[in-house]
């Protein structure tokens, strides 16, 4: 087992302003609908080197389930049509959404990609009316995260240590 402290963020309005322009050539965000093996190749690229293994830990048939869902909306960052991160939310036309993953893959990080992909991903998610968005991050995320997730507009409501199995 070990402890992380987990910091819950939360954001109550949509993004203001124009959208963020994208910062290479050739890179675009949109909705897709991933196939378990795509699904679980982006997600080792992308929380690999972070320690991801939650989606690691379902069973098959149960993540077939989530990514089918309707509520599960999956929006990746393409490069010249390589996936280059995504950004994953559950609970899509409810009041709550949850920002359940974000990354990239660690060949695109440092290219203000990231703020991109989350800008596009969250105003999608808003065209859905919620009434708040939130997501958890803890210390083995990448260490620029709470601050891109600042930047885009959540604020932190809660921070406590959790265990989790090692």
């Amino acid at each position: 087992m070990v402890d992380l402290l987990v910091t819950y963020m939360e954001m109550l309005e949509a993004p203001q302003g124009t959208p963020r322009a994208s910062p290479l050539p050739g890179a675009i965000v949109a909705r897709e609908k991933l196939d378990l093996s795509d699904y679980l190749d982006l997600y080792r690229a992308v929380g690999g080197p972070v320690q991801w293994d939650q989606r690691l830990r379902v069973p098959e048939a149960e993540l077939e389930t989530v990514l089918a869902d309707a509520a599960t909306h999956i929006h990746v960052l393409r490069v010249d049509g390589e996936a280059a991160g995504f950004c994953e939310f559950n609970g899509v036309g409810e009041a709550a959404i949850e920002l359940v993953h974000f990354g990239l893959v660690p060949a695109f990080q440092g290219k203000r990609l990231g703020p991109f992909l989350l800008d596009r991903a969250l105003r999608a998610a808003w065209s859905h009316r919620p009434q708040r968005l939130w997501l958890h991050t803890d210390t083995h995320d990448h260490p620029a995260a709470r601050s891109v997730y600042e930047r885009a507009g959540f604020r932190v409501y809660a921070r406590r240590m959790e265990t989790f199995p090692d």
